[in-house]
């Protein structure tokens, strides 16, 4: 894959080429070939189509809506959990044989 600045060049050369030609084409025939071109840059960049970049925003939502829920749910044992640890353990003075 080319560096962004080098793609442009590249994109830039070989449309200053099409252009400055010195035959005169027919416009449906240089639009068909900067079409070409355009499709050729675009397939050396690391891009997705609109309807997969769409999906995956869908998903990411879902994911993004589970992950607060699981927060929450996290958040509500801790505090559940909090005052049990904060109680110290009782002993039952029938277990402590230590003194007998």
């Amino acid at each position: 894959m080319l560096a962004p600045k080098a793609l442009l060049d590249a994109l830039s050369d070989q449309a200053s080429r099409l252009f400055s030609g010195d035959t005169a084409q027919p416009r449906a025939e240089l639009e068909s070939q900067f079409k070409m071109l355009m499709q050729s840059a675009f397939s050396k960049l690391d891009l997705v189509s609109r309807e997969e970049f769409d999906s995956q925003m869908v998903v990411l939502a879902r994911t993004r809506a589970r992950l607060e829920a699981l927060e929450k749910q996290v958040a509500e044992l801790d505090a559940r959990m909090a005052p049990v640890a904060a109680k110290p353990a009782a002993t039952d003075p029938q277990e402590d044989t230590t003194t007998a």
